[in-house]
């Protein structure tokens, strides 16, 4: 009975610390979204959006080993940042959207609107034959030392003019706030 209590608790510990991690990634997600957007407007009657989300997390990368380099909290968790790199990752934002805008934050999903893929993207900029289309493209989250989260923001475009940026996030009184900017470029 008591091996079958701890494989309970054990299984309640593992679903509580994925659950945490989900409702971490979609505030980080609303940090994200209401920066980016803060000056887009709502979407209405097919009212050109001119800053869209793209669907699939990012997988990180080995640019995330530059970042490393660049930042001594960074240095001190390299080795469990890295162990995070995945470039085969398959996931999209969903179960964060879904979270995030199914009770509030009605007013930020009417000015993001749904999130789109690269080819819908692609589409959507040919048909309104406009440059000034943005895709915002958001990584996987790393989160390290229980209390920090590395996020890579990038924003393409189908001209020149693309950018990026890594957020490093701390949690502080149990929320997310922007402890640093990293690597950030333009073209």
């Amino acid at each position: 009975m008591k091996i079958k209590f701890g494989v309970f608790l054990t299984l309640c510990f593992f679903h509580m610390t994925a659950r945490s991690q989900e409702n971490n990634d979609a505030d980080l997600l609303k940090i994200l979204l209401t920066k980016y957007y803060a000056n887009e407007k709502v979407i209405v009657k097919d009212r050109l959006q001119h800053l869209r989300f793209y669907c699939n997390k990012s997988p990180n990368n080995e640019e995330v080993l530059e970042v490393i380099t660049k930042s001594q909290l960074l240095k001190s968790h390299e080795k469990e940042v890295k162990n995070q790199i995945n470039i085969h990752l398959n996931e999209d934002w969903s179960k964060e959207f879904e979270q995030l805008f199914a009770k509030e934050h009605q007013y930020l999903k009417s000015k993001v609107n749904k999130c789109v893929s690269l080819e819908e993207f692609q589409v959507l900029s040919n048909r309104f034959n406009d440059n000034n289309q943005r895709l915002m493209i958001v990584n996987k989250p790393i989160h390290f030392a229980k209390k920090y989260c590395l996020v890579r923001v990038a924003f393409y475009r189908n001209i020149e003019h693309n950018s990026g940026r890594y957020f490093l996030f701390e949690k502080v009184n149990n929320t997310w706030v922007v402890k640093e900017v990293l690597n950030e470029w333009e073209t």
